[in-house]
């Protein structure tokens, strides 16, 4: 049986590799940034703020629904985003001790 390397990391690793590609792209933060700015915001709405194709701001939608940093409802032709406050806040509390636990092990490291 074929096994992935990523298996050989651990839970909280994989998590928080995960968490770094859903925003490793200019467009994702961009949109999560809009998003942030109201209460919800329609799909069009993130299109006509952005220099991105209606199909390109559906696939960044998609993997940032995909890692949980929001959420949607889709009704008719409308679908609607807003962030998922609980996750993000998870993932900072994960990144925070990450860094603060990698500063305490190493500080005086160049």
């Amino acid at each position: 049986m074929a096994t992935h390397k990523k298996d050989e990391f651990s839970k909280r690793e994989n998590e928080l590799a995960d968490f770094a590609n859903a925003i490793s792209h200019p467009a994702r933060v961009a949109i999560l940034k809009e998003i942030s700015k109201r209460e919800t915001c329609i799909c069009g709405e993130i299109v006509e703020v952005l220099p991105l194709a209606q199909s390109t701001v559906s696939q960044h939608l998609k993997e940032l629904l995909k890692a949980g940093l929001i959420t949607g409802t889709v009704e008719g032709a409308k679908s609607c985003y807003c962030i998922n406050w609980k996750t993000i806040q998870l993932f900072e509390k994960t990144f925070n001790e990450f860094f603060t636990k990698a500063k305490s092990n190493n500080p005086k490291c160049c």
